[in-house]
């Protein structure tokens, strides 16, 4: 019999290590009585600063003999539990022919071919940028003021956005599908603790390992990567899914998950070309907002001790209003990164290390854009507002990819910078002052305007002190969705071929796009048989 201990809370000083103990004496019983416990969830409950807690949900195997022992008492919950099991369906009756063909190597397109791997499809990964090992240094060169690479770069190659996106594993679904996908990501790098902590962070000097050991154990399981291989034509008969055209060849295929990432903008246009619904969808955008990290500890932290116990603090802001603006991944210890896929323009997201280990913390600041501002009935209308306003974004800078900047205040107070002038920000390429009122559409300049005052009071005033703002940050969420049946994840109109992920309108993170990746595997399992022959053109 297992039982749930819930509630179970704790000084943030105690280790994980005397949980048993801990456990034992708010139940009231021996320590030697208490079976291996395992960790659910570990979430901090910072809400009186100076005595900051964890708060645990257990596991324990109880004897029939010993349950009358373990019974609520002093705030912790017992309860019956039955851990949900995971579906994990045997291989469908259609001949499938071909291998099935993943799109993508970002969340979505990593765990989909991991999972047909183990299946023992051997899948084929499509690439359009390059390998980490090769990424990683065309990324750093960037940085260092190098020219910007279309195909590969912060958004295109092995480990897709994902790869520099910080790294946060936080979702807002449970279940067995979120479980297997964090378990995943300690097999190929993580730490344990990623399965049950609340905020789950892996850092995006770690991605890159983690990506490329999924790689690795999809290979050794059969599967194969192509990378610098951009999809670039659908090959369909009587509405039947036949194979793709690429920048490296025809592929033959009946089966093929579609998990292209949310700026893959040509490949979107190709596919809408194509024939492939899509329908626009509401999404996030707005600014980022930088300030100094020990401002964000002296907020979060009453006792200078929590600092190196917890490290970096982090915050999550919400002002309520006619349009909400909520803060979104917050990089405790990070840098702001020029998030560009295309040339001439420019957009911003943040990062951080596993360590946190910079003097800044930056956050997504944004706002839901729905469609009616779209400004057209076309699917792609919300694409084409970004690369609008990441154009104008990108003129600010003088056409040199650097940050467009501004201090929070004259931001509000619609002072526009002089070019002299110097603002301190983490970001590597390097910032350019001007006014950000024109990089954000009017109904969201009115809610950052409006929102912003909102969380300075919550902060007592301090929320703006040497608050700056980059922008814009268009990457939140995508702006399409592209329809499928709800139980098979096929598209209505193109059988064999499964949008997934983020690009597909179905995720907005890490691990729901891996989620949804998954599940998009799963779907191909439960419909074919493992095919016989490698593809050929």
């Amino acid at each position: 019999m297992k039982v749930r201990v819930t509630n179970l809370r704790t000084p943030v000083e105690l280790p994980e290590e005397q949980l048993p103990e801990a456990l034992a004496r708010t139940l009231g019983i021996a320590r030697d009585q208490l079976p291996s416990l395992r960790i659910l969830r570990k979430s901090l409950d910072a809400r009186n600063r100076r005595e900051l807690q964890f708060v645990y949900s257990l596991v324990l195997a109880v004897p029939p003999e010993q349950q009358a022992a373990f019974r609520s008492r002093r705030g912790v919950k017992v309860d019956l539990w039955e851990e949900p099991p995971f579906a994990d369906p045997g291989p469908g009756d259609e001949s499938l022919g071909d291998r099935p063909v993943v799109v993508g190597s970002g969340p979505a397109g990593l765990l989909a071919g991991y999972y047909l791997a183990l299946r023992g499809y051997r899948p084929l990964i499509i690439e359009r940028g390059q390998a980490v090992r090769e990424r990683v240094p065309a990324v750093r060169t960037f940085d260092r003021g190098g020219e910007h690479d279309p195909e590969n770069n912060y958004l295109f190659g092995e480990g897709g956005a994902g790869c520099f996106s910080d790294g946060k594993l936080t979702c807002r679904i449970t279940g067995p599908d979120v479980d297997w996908v964090l378990r995943s990501f300690v097999k190929c790098g993580g730490r344990p603790s990623l399965v049950y902590e609340h905020r789950p962070h892996l850092g995006s000097n770690k991605l890159p390992l983690i990506c490329r050991n999924y790689r690795r154990l999809t290979e050794a399981l059969g599967g194969e990567y192509r990378f610098g291989c951009r999809l670039e034509g659908l090959d369909v008969s009587d509405g039947q899914l036949r194979g793709l055209q690429t920048s490296s060849g025809y592929i033959r295929t009946s089966a093929c998950v579609l998990a292209i990432g949310h700026s893959a903008r040509d490949t979107y246009e190709m596919l809408y070309a194509a024939g492939l619904p899509m329908q626009q969808k509401a999404f996030q955008l707005g600014l980022r907002i930088e300030h100094p990290q020990e401002l964000v500890n002296q907020r979060k932290y009453g006792r200078e001790s929590y600092l190196n116990l917890l490290g970096a603090a982090d915050y999550s802001l919400v002002a309520r209003g006619q349009r909400d603006l909520f803060t979104f991944c917050m990089c405790a210890g990070g840098i702001i990164i020029p998030s560009i896929s295309e040339p001439e323009r420019y957009c911003s997201n943040g990062m951080s290390n596993s360590r946190h280990d910079t003097a800044f913390a930056n956050s997504g600041l944004v706002v839901t854009l729905d469609t009616e501002h779209f400004g057209s009935n076309h699917p792609l209308a919300g694409m084409h507002l970004q690369r609008h306003y990441e154009s104008i974004a990108y003129q600010l800078t003088e056409r040199s990819y650097l940050a467009p900047i501004q201090r929070a205040r004259d931001f509000l107070n619609d002072r526009t910078p002089t070019p002299a002038e110097t603002i301190a920000s983490s970001s590597e390429r390097g910032t350019r002052p001007a006014g950000l009122a024109a990089v954000l559409p009017p109904p969201i300049l009115a809610a950052v305007k409006a929102g912003l005052p909102v969380m300075d009071a919550q902060w007592r005033g301090r929320y703006l002190d040497d608050a700056v703002l980059v922008g814009p940050e268009m990457r939140g969420s995508s702006p399409v969705r592209m329809p499928r049946d709800r139980v098979t994840m096929q598209s209505p109109t193109i059988m064999g071929l499964f949008p997934a992920g983020e690009g597909a309108g179905y995720a907005g993170g890490i691990v729901t796009a891996a989620v949804d990746g998954l599940r998009a595997a799963r779907s191909i399992v439960a419909r074919y048989r493992c095919p016989s022959e490698p593809n050929a053109g």
